[in-house]
C-alpha cells in the first residue's frame, strides 16, 4: 500500500525543481495534431517555461492532461496565448483554468490574443461559477482557494495592419510579440513569437504560407510553424465523397486554402534564417495515408535545413546565454 501511495503522490506532485533549475526558453509539445481525433496527440498546445512560470500557446482538448500526466507544474501558469477562436484551439481553456487553480495558482489567469477573447473569458468564468464555488465549499479546510485567483482575466491584442505586430506581454527580460497572420475568413489570427535573454522561439498559429511571418520571425532559433500536405486533404475529400458524406468532404476540402503545406514552412523557415524548424498542428498524422517521409516530400529542395515533425511530449531547451538548440522528450 505504501508503494503504491508513493507511485501517486509522484504522478500528482508537479516537477518543479527541473523547471526552476533551468535558465531559458524551455518549449513542451503538449497537443500536436489538428481538429481530427489521432490517437496519441491531443489537439493544438504549445507550452513554454520560462523565468519559473508557465506559458500557453492555445490549449486544445487532451492537452491539459498531457501537461499534468507529465507532471508539468500547471500552478505557475501566468497566461494562455491564443492565436484565433477555432475550438481545436481554445476546448481545454475550462480545464487547464481549474486545474491550475486547484493545484495552487495564486492570481487569475490571463488569456490574451485577438478579439473574442474577451467574450471567451467571460463564458468560460459563467460556466465554471459553481465548480469553482463547489470546491472551495468542499476543500478550504486544508488550502486557500481565492474565488478571484480561479477567474480568465482577458486581455485583448489590437493590430491593425494586416502585417503588423504588437507586444504582447512583458514580464521582465521576458517579451511576447503578437505577429497577425493570415487564415481568412478568421481574423485576425496571430502568431506568437517569445523573446527571453537572447533566445527567441515563434509560434505560427493557423495560417496560410505568410512571407510577413517569416520577416517577424527573423533571426529567432526555432519557428514552430503549422503544416498540412494538401495532396493528402484532397485524398481525404475525395474519399469522403465517395462514402457519402459530401458535407465533410467539402469542410476538408475548404481546408487547403488556409493551411500552410511542409514545403512552404520550409521555405518560411529558410527565409527567416532559424536554426531549427518544427512542424506541427499535424491534421493528418495516424490517418491511413500518412507516412513522415510522404507528408515531408521536398522539405530540403530549397536547401538543408534543420527540421522535425512535432509529437506530444517533444521538448526543446534554449538555454540562456547559449546557442545551443537541444531536443528531448518527456
Amino acid at each position: 500500500m505504501s508503494r503504491l501511495i508513493a507511485v501517486l503522490l509522484l504522478l500528482l506532485l508537479p516537477a518543479t525543481a527541473k523547471a526552476q533549475a533551468f535558465d531559458g526558453l524551455r518549449v513542451v509539445f503538449c497537443g500536436t495534431s489538428g481538429p481530427l481525433p489521432i490517437a496519441g496527440r491531443a489537439k493544438p498546445c504549445t507550452a513554454v517555461q520560462v523565468g519559473g512560470a508557465l506559458y500557453l500557446v492555445d490549449v486544445g482538448p487532451e492537452s491539459t492532461e498531457n501537461l499534468m500526466s507529465w507532471r508539468v507544474p500547471v500552478a505557475t501558469a501566468k497566461a494562455v496565448f491564443i492565436t484565433h477562436l477555432h475550438s481545436d484551439h481554445i476546448g481545454d481553456l475550462g480545464e487547464f483554468n481549474m486545474q491550475s487553480w486547484v493545484g495552487g495558482r495564486a492570481q487569475p489567469l490571463a488569456v490574451v490574443g485577438p478579439a473574442g477573447v474577451d467574450k471567451l473569458a467571460k463564458g468560460m468564468n459563467l460556466a465554471y461559477e459553481d465548480d469553482h464555488r463547489f470546491r472551495k465549499a468542499h476543500h478550504e479546510h486544508g488550502a486557500t482557494f481565492e474565488l478571484p485567483a480561479g477567474l480568465l482575466q482577458p486581455k485583448v491584442v489590437t493590430i491593425a495592419k494586416p502585417d503588423g505586430v504588437a507586444v504582447a506581454w512583458k514580464d521582465g527580460d521576458l517579451t511576447v510579440t503578437a505577429i497577425r497572420v493570415a487564415h481568412d475568413p478568421i481574423d485576425p489570427a496571430f502568431a506568437y513569437r517569445f523573446d527571453y535573454k537572447g533566445r527567441s522561439v515563434v509560434i505560427s498559429g493557423d495560417t496560410r504560407k505568410w512571407p510577413p511571418l517569416a520577416a517577424a520571425a527573423k533571426g529567432a532559433d526555432v519557428l514552430i510553424h503549422e503544416a498540412q500536405n494538401n495532396a493528402m486533404t484532397r485524398q481525404m475529400a475525395a474519399g469522403l465523397k465517395t462514402m457519402g458524406n459530401a458535407r465533410l468532404s467539402s469542410i476538408m476540402a475548404d481546408t487547403v486554402t488556409y493551411h500552410t503545406e511542409p514545403v512552404e514552412a520550409a521555405d518560411l523557415a529558410r527565409a527567416a534564417g532559424v536554426k531549427a524548424l518544427v512542424l506541427t498542428h499535424l491534421t493528418q498524422a495516424g490517418l491511413p495515408m500518412y507516412s513522415p517521409e510522404t507528408f515531408a516530400k521536398g522539405m530540403e529542395d530549397g536547401g538543408k535545413l534543420d527540421w522535425r515533425l512535432a509529437k506530444d511530449g517533444m521538448t526543446i531547451e534554449l538555454p540562456a546565454g547559449s546557442s545551443d538548440v537541444r531536443f528531448g522528450a518527456y
